[in-house]
């Protein structure tokens, strides 16, 4: 009989952390499971550790950094579970929480994704869902006849039909880190279904933890192509022109600003990054408009 629910879990460096992820998981037998680990070249130990402690989970162990999106789609043919949790490494599941996901999933079968109820360590909520797509106000004309309003949930914690994903060719694998959970959750309303919420089933995110040791100018970088990809997808040449228009025309402005600001305080380290950010966006840019808009993601 087919299981309930298969967890992939797609790890880089993440020993400091993925064993209460683990333990959260196992230890709840709300439903019935199977555990997917992609390792994707980590060399902290990680690979190790959790086939010492977890040697009924499967783990995969990449001999090189795939991203996240080919790393997920690695393990999709072995997915026995009539749903798919894709679960970040810096998160724990709440007691109940994988039983209830699954229950909701039975119960809403217009929806083919759903995010989970994130919550930070202490408690508070944190921001899953969205309902806009980047650009979206320029590019409307491009995204009718979706159904439901949420556009996207976060893919730290999200709930898929197998049959679905498979349907959809899984994860694109252009996008190395960034946006892939977006462009998932568009072309699945493009198929009919809509993006769901499930506030019962809760899950806590440390967050960010995959990018602790990742250059600030290589973070924004990431962000900022994947953004393009995106674009570059979905949206048409008109919509394309208006949001590099937009976002150029913002970088500049804040570019002029912060360092206006550094001139008088030179030690300000917020608006230090946010000056590479922004200067990020303009050199992209500018990239995008000169040469075009192919490029491998980084």
């Amino acid at each position: 009989m087919t299981m309930d629910l298969s967890i992939i879990i797609v790890s880089y460096n993440s020993a400091d952390f993925i064993i209460p992820c683990l333990t959260s998981v196992m230890s709840d037998d709300s439903c019935e499971k199977e555990v997917f680990v992609v390792d994707n070249r980590s060399t902290d130990g990680s690979v190790e550790v959790i086939r010492k402690r977890f040697p009924e989970i499967s783990v995969i162990d990449n001999h090189v950094n795939r991203g996240f999106a080919a790393a997920n789609n690695q393990v999709l043919g072995n997915c026995g579970g009539r749903y798919i949790l894709f679960l970040n490494p810096d998160t724990e599941t709440i007691t109940g929480s994988l039983g209830r996901a699954v229950s909701f999933m039975d119960r809403h079968a217009d929806i083919g994704l759903a995010g989970t109820r994130i919550i930070n360590p202490d408690g508070s909520h944190q921001e899953s869902v969205s309902y806009r797509y980047p650009g979206e106000k320029y590019a409307k004309h491009c995204l009718s006849g979706l159904k439901g309003k949420i556009a996207c949930v976060l893919g730290a914690s999200a709930i898929a039909r197998t049959e679905l994903i498979h349907a959809v060719g899984g994860f694109d694998e252009y996008f190395f880190l960034y946006g892939e959970d977006q462009d998932l959750a568009l072309r699945i309303r493009r198929l009919g279904y809509e993006i769901g919420y499930v506030e019962e089933a809760t899950v806590v995110h440390l967050g960010a933890q995959s990018e602790r040791q990742t250059p600030l100018t290589t973070f924004w970088e990431r962000k900022v192509w994947a953004e393009h990809r995106f674009y570059q997808k979905h949206y048409d040449a008109r919509a394309i022109r208006r949001i590099m228009r937009a976002d150029l025309t913002k970088a500049l402005m804040r570019i002029l600003t912060l360092r206006l600001v550094l001139l008088l305080i030179p030690s300000d380290q917020k608006s230090r990054e946010k000056l590479i950010k922004y200067e990020t966006i303009r050199r992209i840019i500018h990239e995008v408009r000169s040469k075009g808009n192919n490029r491998d993601p980084l």
